[in-house]
């Protein structure tokens, strides 16, 4: 598996702090574009440098948080390889995996704790994607 990109603004450090530790547990290598701290910063800054990689296929899979995930979610999606879904439950992370092939977890850091985006965090690393009929529903939102 290539490295796991990870980005955040300031309402999310502590979380990214958090997960990228669990991804050390896992064997997961990070790329870790910052915040690199609790200072205030804008999430438009740190969602893009990582949405650009993934849409540049420099990286295949990314994780995104800020206070409520919902910002992230709109700069991440601006990018057209991109397929960020917004998951601070466990349900929509393994959908996001199985039937939309999500390459861009985002969480908000302000709404859940650290042990459910722990759990989140693995279920989407180990979730496929199932192909088939979703496959070819991507082929048409690609297509836009």
């Amino acid at each position: 598996m290539s490295p796991v990109v990870l980005g955040c603004d300031h309402a999310g450090y502590e979380l990214k702090e958090t997960i990228k530790g669990y991804l050390d547990t896992l064997g997961c290598e990070v790329a870790d574009f910052g915040t690199h701290s609790e200072a205030s910063v804008d999430y438009p800054d740190f969602g893009s440098r990582v949405a650009r990689s993934i849409d540049k296929g420099e990286y295949d899979r990314a994780i995104l948080i800020c206070g409520t995930g919902l910002g992230m979610s709109m700069v991440a999606n601006r990018f057209a390889g991109v397929r960020g879904a917004l998951c601070n439950d466990l349900f929509s992370a393994i959908m996001s995996r199985r039937h939309n092939d999500a390459n861009i977890l985002i969480m908000g850091g302000r709404v859940i704790g650290s042990e459910l985006a722990r759990e989140i965090v693995r279920t989407w690393l180990e979730t496929p994607f199932e192909g088939g009929r979703h496959h070819q529903r991507l082929e048409k939102f690609c297509a836009f």
